[in-house]
């Protein structure tokens, strides 16, 4: 397994997290990852987390990485 796949899981196991400061962290790493596979895990966490914080950054991450994957492509 790579190092980015394991700080995707890393960070994708941090996104369920109590503290909203630890998950909004975890977002801002899964950005700066870039994966595409991090993009259902923001998708989820945007539709369900109870912080309106939380949920702004996993849509913005998401589009991140959506806009920066198509722009490789």
């Amino acid at each position: 397994m790579s190092v980015n796949k394991k700080l995707l899981a890393y960070h994708i196991g941090r996104l369920k997290d109590k503290n909203p400061e630890v998950r909004l962290k975890s977002i801002q790493e899964l950005e700066q990852l870039g994966d595409p596979e991090a993009l259902n895990v923001l998708r989820e966490v945007f539709e369900n987390d109870t912080d309106v914080e939380v949920r702004k950054a996993a849509q913005e991450a998401g589009r991140a990485i959506f806009t920066r994957q198509r722009a490789n492509h």
